[in-house]
């Protein structure tokens, strides 16, 4: 089985990142696909969104570090054929960490390659964390493509270009391989002209790089991580849950 790596990541918080992560990974595994993600955020979302215990010595942590192998963290979830790496607090002074060490670009990779070698998985998702440090390096790294999630809101096109400039950078020195998987709209409010502004403006600087789905302002959504669920299982019917199935379609459409 071929392996497809993406990092989602966005520099900028509260755009939908880990809400992404989760859902489009269980719905992938909804879809029969074998799904890993992996919680590269100190602040774990992730890890806890899913029901999961931050614990320090079964986090992606230990791996990234050298101390312990990627495929003795990961943790079964209720959601069949999706698995996870939990993050811990921790995890935000592996970057000091890391700069000290060799190959500090390609820790993650390094970690990954034995489980994509093994044809385990069908799709690994990579939770990255609110910044452009070490390890959200690392992720691009590793990754074969970037999904951006941006929020339909005034400041979201800030940044935009930085993380394109970024995967550049990353394409030139560690990652020539990674390509844009695409950028997509999130938290959208039909009901107003703010939303409807930056989808247009966005759709003209990116015409092709964008998901046909946009993913709703969605109550269940905002509720259902803290019930340690996806929303597939917190409210299955719901707007939100309609749009990230429709997501892991064209997702699995595009890679």
């Amino acid at each position: 089985m071929n392996t497809h790596v993406t990092a989602i990541t966005n520099q900028k918080g509260g755009v939908g990142k880990t809400t992404t992560s989760i859902n489009l990974a269980a719905a992938l595994a909804q879809k029969g696909k074998k799904t890993l993600l992996i919680d590269l955020d100190p602040q774990a979302n992730a890890t806890s969104g899913l029901g999961l215990n931050k614990l320090s010595d079964q986090s992606i942590y230990p791996v990234l570090l050298g101390e312990q192998k990627l495929v003795d963290v990961i943790q079964e979830t209720e959601v069949p054929k999706l698995h996870v790496v939990s993050s811990e607090l921790d995890l935000a002074g592996a970057e000091i960490e890391i700069a000290r060490m060799d190959s500090y670009l390609t820790r993650l990779k390094e970690s990954l390659d034995p489980v994509i070698a093994a044809g385990t998985y069908a799709y690994i998702i990579l939770d990255c964390p609110p910044s452009l440090g070490l390890i959200t390096l690392n992720a691009l790294t590793a990754a074969h493509s970037l999904l951006v999630p941006l929020q339909c809101e005034y400041y979201a096109l800030e940044g935009l270009s930085v993380i394109m400039d970024m995967v550049i950078k990353v394409q030139e020195s560690s990652n020539p391989k990674i390509r844009l998987d695409g950028i997509l709209f999130t938290m959208f409010d039909n009901r107003t002209n703010l939303s409807k502004d930056v989808v247009e403006e966005v759709r003209n600087h990116f015409q092709d790089g964008l998901y046909e789905t946009v993913i709703p302002r969605n109550v269940r959504l905002s509720e259902a991580p803290s019930h340690g669920e996806s929303i597939f299982t917190y409210a299955p019917a719901s707007r939100g849950a309609n749009a990230y199935r429709d997501l892991a379609k064209e997702y699995i459409r595009r890679n």
